[in-house]
């Protein structure tokens, strides 16, 4: 993520921390929201971070979930939503898979493509093959929007946060680009 020793350091013993029992993620949670006010930005990107360190072994058993759950409760998501946010994680990460090289595969004129491919570029955007035109457009302007690297420095993330804010709108592109290409 780009962050210098000391910060490393901070966010390792951060981690250890979080660990201990008895750890009070409840009051630390709450405190955070408040502190990122109507942040939603903060807030979204926090809790994405959650979910890359849950699936950080590759896997998200029940324990790992529950805690996601109770997580996103506290910052003011519901279930629904951080299931919705779980399942475009996981196509996002086999849309990569399957396609080896992300942005570059799909965006090419002659890369195949599989029904996986086109399932997940639609859970990416977090829309389905039956939703009209201008509902799949619109939910891609609103990710785009969420997570450009531009926006979000303006809204003073760190610059540590740019390259998987990068990643993720190149991904939204390409599944964007897969879905126009088979609209058509």
């Amino acid at each position: 993520m780009g962050l210098t020793s000391e910060l490393r350091q901070q966010a390792q013993d951060a981690f250890r921390e979080g660990k201990t029992t008895g750890f009070p993620l409840q009051e630390r949670l709450r405190k955070f929201r408040r502190i990122c006010g109507a942040r939603h930005d903060l807030r979204l990107m926090f809790l994405e971070i959650q979910i890359q360190v849950a699936f950080s072994d590759g896997d998200l058993d029940s324990k790992e979930r529950e805690v996601l759950h109770t997580i996103a409760k506290l910052l003011g998501y519901s279930s629904r939503q951080l299931d919705n946010l779980l399942e475009m994680i996981i196509a996002s990460a086999a849309f990569n898979q399957q396609g080896g090289a992300g942005y570059q595969q799909f965006n090419g004129e002659n890369s195949p493509t599989s029904a996986g491919q086109l399932e997940n570029a639609y859970k990416i955007l977090g829309v389905s093959k039956d939703d009209a035109k201008a509902d799949i457009k619109k939910a891609y302007r609103k990710l785009m929007s969420q997570h450009h690297p531009d926006k979000l420095i303006a809204k003073g993330l760190p610059p540590a946060m740019m390259e998987a804010a990068k990643e993720k709108t190149q991904d939204i592109q390409a599944a964007y680009d897969l879905i126009s290409k088979h609209e058509k």
